[in-house]
């Protein structure tokens, strides 16, 4: 995320419920991602997981990002 985007969650975060709770998942997601991917080697259940993980992380960023470009042109 780019620092504009962390300053808008940030500013609108507590008014708008659906932003916080977005960018509370994507946080969830990117730390499941980084304990997998840690890891040296992977299953194949943990690679089709890491696979899903990124596809709902990406979905969600998309959403997010939708909404702060309401408050984008707001501004």
């Amino acid at each position: 995320m780019e620092a504009q985007d962390l300053e808008l969650i940030e500013k609108y975060g507590d008014e708008d419920g659906e932003v916080k709770a977005l960018w509370d998942q994507h946080v969830v997601y990117e730390k499941m991602l980084n304990k997998l991917e840690a890891k040296t080697y992977l299953s194949p259940t943990e690679l089709q997981e890491v696979k899903e993980l990124k596809k709902k992380k990406l979905a969600g960023k998309t959403k997010l990002q939708g909404l702060l470009d309401k408050y984008r042109t707001e501004a």
